[in-house]
């Protein structure tokens, strides 16, 4: 595949890396609507036009004309400079992007994940989201990553295999939801799957009943809540060592 021969570079990309970038260029280049694409990517990665062009070393109306159609459609050299340009603007960012796509978790619902190189007390990361224990669980216990997802999309978009996916490299890790109404729909998610986290955090959430309490309490796993913007929260979750 011509796609693939720009992308073989060993020793400077990570085969994921490589996997997410052909994916991204092949959908431009065999679009029956590249300039609708080319945007489609950009909005993804939350790049807006002057800030492309600005790593491209291009004028605005540039990447403007492409995305209208008003220019031709792109070499396939321009549209690897392109790709290039959005994986490594969100690898400067923290890799957000990037992460959604590699965890192999549906990207509409996942909006951050990682996994740390070390333990990392619960009671440490719940200081720094200024977290609140509402179950009736020991916080005395470590976690080694945190998933960040929207809890409607979650519970309606994963599939059981894809459920696993929130637990990356180990389930010692605190899952985060947000969008929460009453909290019962991922306690009882949680409930009936094997796989269980060391700790449920709620972001803003509108509500938390009984249930989701007591359900937090038979699986003897912290439920907190925090009022952080989930932004915040993978800001300040991120940077825990």
């Amino acid at each position: 595949m011509v796609i693939r021969q720009f992308y073989i570079q060993p020793g400077i990309f990570m085969i994921m890396d490589i996997e997410l970038r052909e994916k991204i260029a092949g959908e431009i280049t065999l679009s029956d609507s590249p300039a609708e694409t080319i945007r489609k990517w950009r909005e993804e990665f939350k790049i807006s036009q002057h800030e492309l062009s600005n790593f491209l070393h291009q004028s605005p109306s540039v990447i403007s004309d492409y995305e209208t159609g008003r220019r031709k459609f792109p070499s396939i050299a321009s549209v690897r400079k392109i790709v290039d340009a959005l994986i490594t603007i969100d690898e400067r960012r923290g890799g957000y992007i990037i992460k959604k796509y590699k965890s192999g978790v549906p990207s509409e619902a996942l909006i951050d994940i990682k996994d740390y190189d070390r333990d990392v007390p619960l009671e440490r990361a719940i200081k720094a989201i200024n977290g609140t224990n509402v179950s009736h669980v020991s916080i005395d216990r470590d976690i080694r990553g945190y998933t960040i997802v929207d809890g409607v999309k979650a519970i309606l978009a994963f599939s059981y295999y894809e459920y696993s996916r929130l637990y990356g490299w180990s389930s010692e890790r605190a899952i985060f939801f947000t969008d929460v109404k009453f909290g019962r729909s991922p306690m009882i998610a949680i409930r009936v799957h094997p796989l269980k986290p060391a700790a449920v955090v709620y972001i803003q959430p509108d509500n938390v009943d009984e249930l989701a309490i007591k359900l937090a309490d038979i699986e003897n796993i912290p439920l907190l809540v925090t009022d952080m913007s989930p932004e915040t929260v993978a800001h300040v979750m991120g940077q825990l060592r």
